[in-house]
């Protein structure tokens, strides 16, 4: 592979090193993120082989914010797409049978680690003739906390009674994934917390993936109120030797720390779902992943604005006009701190319909909210006579953390 001129030392022994998988067989995959080129939408490419009429190629997955497309590419052809997409991506991780490797950039210094293996591979080195067939998975179905939670038999199939859930595993770690790979840790471990964790099905696959997929050293936490599942949980972690994931009994008044880069809090009931965000926003996580659930606050104070009353004399629209706007003034808050901000529909959890998303990663560090951002909500709260909103007043240090106390 020739070298442009434009490469780094490291990012040239990177591209080398690229190039020795592929001639040696061992590749496995090819991840680039925090993409800095003319594609505003492209956010990374991943890079996998597959076997086309017989012929070995390299197939470039490109996720965009709102679509993916799938390029093929000659072996030549695809050496000389990688060598111009690696000089534009902040982070690159390369993985295959026989070594792992992280490149990283910042405006100061060009990092890159290497680390050699023999562990087994989580994913054949040999293409696969059936890749359009084949659903991308980010848990590996081998994994053996699966079976130790139920979730698949000794011989590694799916439980058929368990088959949502592992698509609704994925479909958490595919969210995760793509929101990971647009933040920054600035050191060589995670600290998440997962309030409400439950029996961990989503936690497991968390620490799972990162100790798997990425160079950086989860510590993992799952924050739970029933003792009960935090000694199963506890025992499958043991079990697993996942050795820095630990499960703590509480909620989010009673588990305290100081390090915080991913917050999580599934179906919190009400108002625990901010005290949550709060906690996320006061620790300035990098990322902040919520599912609200019971939607109680807002709902007794909201007067309908004269011009809604005839649709909002309907029970079932007024509740989902409070949750809608109880979802949006959070949505607001986090952006007014310095967040960018998603809100989509989720694959539920547990079976029920309470499945939004509201997905936050820090965009920067500020001094003050958003005055701008503070307005809008303000104009809302005025528009709907919304007096108290936990979230706001926890941002304000108007309430402390031991008022809440919302059960379901």
């Amino acid at each position: 592979m020739s070298a442009l001129a434009t490469h780094s030392p490291q990012e040239q022994q990177f591209l080398e090193l690229i190039h020795q998988t592929i001639q040696s067989q061992q590749f496995e995959r090819l991840i680039l993120s925090q993409y800095q080129g003319t594609e505003t939408e492209l956010e990374k490419i991943t890079f996998r082989m597959v076997e086309l009429q017989q012929q070995t190629k390299l197939s470039a997955l490109y996720h965009y914010k709102t679509k993916d497309v799938t390029k093929n590419y000659e072996l030549k052809e695809s050496l000389d797409v990688i060598e111009k997409l690696v000089h534009l991506c902040k982070q690159a991780n390369l993985f295959a049978h026989n070594v792992e490797a992280q490149l990283k950039k910042n405006k100061k210094k060009v990092l890159l680690n290497i680390q050699q293996h023999t562990k087994p591979s989580l994913e054949h080195s040999k293409p696969t003739q059936q890749h359009n067939r084949e659903k991308e998975r980010y848990v590996d179905q081998a994994s053996p906390f699966l079976q130790y939670l139920g979730i698949t038999e000794a011989n590694g199939k799916i439980i058929p009674a368990m088959a949502r859930k592992w698509k609704q595993i994925n479909k958490f770690i595919e969210i995760f994934s793509h929101a990971y790979d647009q933040i920054e840790v600035k050191k060589d471990q995670v600290n998440i917390v997962d309030f409400g964790s439950g029996k961990g099905y989503l936690t497991f696959a968390l620490y799972d993936y990162l100790q798997q997929q990425t160079a950086t050293q989860p510590v993992v936490t799952g924050v739970e109120l029933r003792s009960n599942l935090v000694e199963f949980c506890k025992e499958i972690a043991t079990k697993a030797g996942f050795d820095r994931l630990d499960f703590f009994e509480g909620d989010v008044r009673t588990y305290q720390t100081e390090q915080l880069d991913v917050m999580i809090a599934l179906h919190a009931c009400d108002i625990a779902t901010d005290f949550a965000i709060h906690t996320g926003i006061r620790l300035n996580a990098s990322m902040i992943m919520c599912a609200p659930c019971c939607h109680k606050e807002l709902r007794p104070q909201l007067h309908s604005p004269s011009v809604l009353k005839p649709m909002l004399q309907f029970g079932i629209h007024a509740g989902q006009q409070a949750e809608m706007l109880t979802d949006t003034l959070r949505a607001l808050l986090l952006k007014a701190y310095g967040y960018d901000v998603k809100v989509f529909e989720f694959v539920s959890l547990e079976h029920t319909s309470k499945n939004k998303m509201i997905l936050a990663t820090k965009r920067k560090d500020i001094d003050q909210p958003d005055p701008k951002i503070l307005e809008q909500i303000q104009a809302l709260k005025q528009m709907y006579g919304i007096e108290k909103q936990t979230l706001e007043l926890l941002l304000n240090d108007q309430i402390a953390i031991e008022n809440v106390g919302c059960k379901c």
